[in-house]
């Protein structure tokens, strides 16, 4: 399937030898007749105008911010020093979150009665704008401000605001102490416990056995001053039973920087990435607090030790309780597209000036005159296109949540039906981005090392770094197998009614008992696109270039993962709990499809939005289309076995999607920088030796 050709600067294909490295389309062996509704090839020589246009879709509702924080990122003392020792690379890294705090990038978030202004989105993108430079400045300035600061500042009340204005002015450097050497995702299991003592007003903090030891825990090993310890809490009238899981503010070191008594911490060391991150280890020996530095936003403790809640539920008061949390999931998703765009702006740069082998005519090509160097980085590029603007859209609908929340609108601690419903979504959206662009991370950063040869395994280029530190972003905040069997639950669960209070066995039973309707209810980001999907008509053989028909094909795949996965579960009807619970193990697979299924749904929603943006018939828009088929056609190619088996696409009509992946990469590759520079990449994070020289040869360039 080839592009329609009807304009004379668009009749050759780049790509393939040729006196001008190209061959006309009528003897390439791939020829075929263009497809109604196929766009023209785009025009060889690439137009920088489109620049501000596609960079406008891309930084949504904060562009002058973000242009603050490309300035900053042009500082050349924030970026990795990867030949430094150990030690020494936690100091520069260190040095670097001072920086970061004198600007007060970070106070935004907070509350405005702790010195911040309620605006998380500015918070967030300054944690994806930091990964974008340095992935250890950015961890560690989230750590500080986003999980520390935050844990503070959102599930704190007025007696916590000292505490919190110290953490946001980075007076007190702190740690999030949650995960436990025995438990991380099960976070109501942990074991680290807080006990109430009525004669001295205190609580006592304890670590029962080795399996307690907080794990992994940022800022911990050398800068950290207090921790944001969460622990089982237990009163005298619990009856030794604990109230759930709770969040206690325990100062760490004294002044000096040595470690207070009763704690004990260790050291993790060198890591696979991240260096600059101090994590270590916490213990606490009866470690005793004043009971007032109990983070008493959702539950407290008198006195006389009687324990109370708003939330008279304890599973929906620890929902509630993490629910404040989530940013963290949307800044780590933040982080990753972050250090991904950053390293297809290096590849991409690298590919458009590096020459290798000689052609039929004798000269050098460049790696982009490769179709397979193309497809390499050109594909992956578009999805990252697609999880940005998905990553936009879910930071503002958190950004009104939280307005909601901080100026009393919304009751976080009595929500009603619909406020209920929108946090679940608010955790399922979260969930997925965060899965979704972790995991396109780890995958497009190493092809885009490959795809810089030798030079990219360099150090000094930058490419390992961004690498090493986004592995962890797979685990970081939730492992992603987790995560994305929650956004499969989600869909099984958050259709018209409250399941904060639904225990495993409840959710099976409902999901079972509403089989027959569930699947097509639609709410929240999914209204729009079924809107889009209304435009398709009965008609038979749509263009697969149409917009409304690649929102159908792509969500009619989710419908019916979802409608098979209820079918599975339906059986649960008539079991008891042991069989319930087996009969969720085994459909922990179709979960994950059903998941990431949601995933491109919710992608290419965002990409037909948000090209509505753009002008009818401007030439960015003209790009952006391409972009949007190409992400369209590679999710058809990889689920192409799915589509076949279910009829839905026949085998010729998979094989020209395939087709059109070819022609679209040839399209898009002159203005492959142009698409990379509406990323914003600070100038300083490519100024690296290997686009400085590494064999190219400035007088052909």
């Amino acid at each position: 399937m080839l592009l329609n050709k009807n304009k004379k600067e668009n009749e050759f294909a780049p790509g393939v030898d040729g006196p001008d490295n190209s061959t006309p389309a009528e003897i390439r062996p791939d020829h075929a007749k263009a497809e109604p509704n196929s766009p023209a090839r785009l025009p060889m020589k690439p137009d920088p105008a489109i620049v501000p246009e596609l960079q406008a879709l891309l930084e949504g509702e904060n562009p002058e911010f973000r242009a603050r924080m490309r300035e900053f990122g042009e500082n050349p003392d924030l970026y990795p020093r990867s030949d430094l020792p150990l030690e020494e690379q936690r100091r520069h890294t260190m040095e670097g979150v001072r920086a970061v705090g004198e600007e007060g990038y970070f106070l935004a978030g907070f509350r405005e009665e702790n010195g911040g202004s309620s605006n998380p989105r500015d918070a967030l993108t300054t944690l994806e704008a930091l990964a974008s430079i340095n992935g250890s400045l950015a961890i560690k300035s989230g750590v500080q401000w986003g999980l520390w600061g935050g844990a503070v500042d959102q599930l704190g009340t007025e007696r916590h605001s000292e505490w919190a204005r110290k953490a946001a002015s980075l007076e007190v450097p702190g740690c999030f102490a949650m995960t436990e050497h025995g438990h991380g995702s099960d976070v109501q299991s942990l074991e680290t416990v807080a006990t109430y003592d009525v004669e001295t007003q205190e609580f006592v903090i304890d670590t029962p056995r080795d399996s307690a030891v907080k794990n992994y825990i940022g800022n911990a090993a050398a800068d950290g001053r207090a921790a944001a310890v969460f622990a089982q809490l237990v009163t005298p009238d619990s009856d030794g039973r604990s109230n759930g899981v709770h969040c206690f503010i325990v100062p760490i070191r004294d002044e000096e920087g040595n470690a207070l008594p009763g704690i004990t911490i260790g050291d993790h060391g060198h890591k696979g990435g991240l260096v600059g991150v101090d994590n270590g280890t916490l213990a606490f020996d009866k470690v005793r607090i004043p009971r007032e530095n109990l983070l008493n936003r959702f539950a407290d403790v008198d006195e006389k030790g009687h324990y109370s809640s708003p939330i008279k539920s304890k599973n929906a008061r620890f929902f509630t309780m993490l629910g404040t949390l989530i940013r963290g999931r949307i800044a780590v998703s933040g982080a990753a597209g972050g250090a991904t765009q950053a390293s297809l702006d290096i590849a991409v740069r690298y590919a458009n000036r590096r020459r290798q082998f000689p052609g039929a005519t004798g000269h050098e090509k460049k790696l982009i005159d490769y179709r397979s160097h193309r497809r390499r980085l050109l594909i992956p590029l578009a999805r990252t296109y697609a999880l940005q603007l998905l990553q936009n859209q879910i930071l503002d609908r958190y950004h009104e949540q939280v307005q909601q929340q901080n100026s009393g609108a919304w009751s976080v601690t009595e929500p009603n039906e619909e406020q209920k419903f929108a946090s679940r979504e608010m955790e399922s959206l979260a969930a997925a981005i965060k899965s979704a662009q972790t995991a396109h991370a780890n995958k497009t950063i190493q092809e885009c090392r490959e795809a810089c040869g030798g030079a990219g395994y360099m150090s000094e280029n930058r490419l390992t770094t961004y690498r090493a530190d986004a592995d962890v972003y797979a685990t970081f905040e939730g492992d992603n197998t987790v995560l994305i069997q929650m956004v499969g639950k989600n869909l099984l669960t958050a259709y018209g009614r409250d399941m904060s209070d639904m225990s495993p066995w409840d959710t099976v039973r409902y999901v079972a008992e509403t089989a027959g309707d569930v699947v097509r209810r639609r709410t929240g980001f999914t209204t729009r696109l079924q809107g889009i999907r209304d435009l398709v008509t009965a008609e038979e053989n749509h263009s697969l270039f149409e917009a409304n028909y690649q929102a159908q094909l792509i969500d009619d795949r989710a419908q019916s993962v979802l409608k098979s996965l209820v079918r599975r579960v339906a059986p649960a009807r008539s079991a008891d709990k042991v069989q319930a619970a087996a009969i969720m193990n085994k459909v922990q697979d179709h979960l994950i499809a059903a998941g990431w299924a949601r995933v491109d749904t919710l992608l290419v929603q965002a990409m037909v939005e948000a090209e509505e943006k753009l002008e009818e018939g401007s030439q960015a828009r003209k790009v952006f289309e391409q972009l949007r088929h190409l992400f369209v056609f590679d999710s058809i190619v990889q689920h192409a076995g799915w589509y076949q088996e279910h009829n839905m696409l026949p085998a010729s009509r998979v094989k020209a999607a395939r087709a059109a992946i070819n022609d679209l990469v040839d399209s898009l590759a002159p203005w492959s920088v142009v698409l990379v520079d509406a990323f914003g990449i600070p100038a300083e994070a490519s100024n690296v030796p290997m686009l400085n020289s590494s064999g190219v040869d400035p007088k052909r360039d």
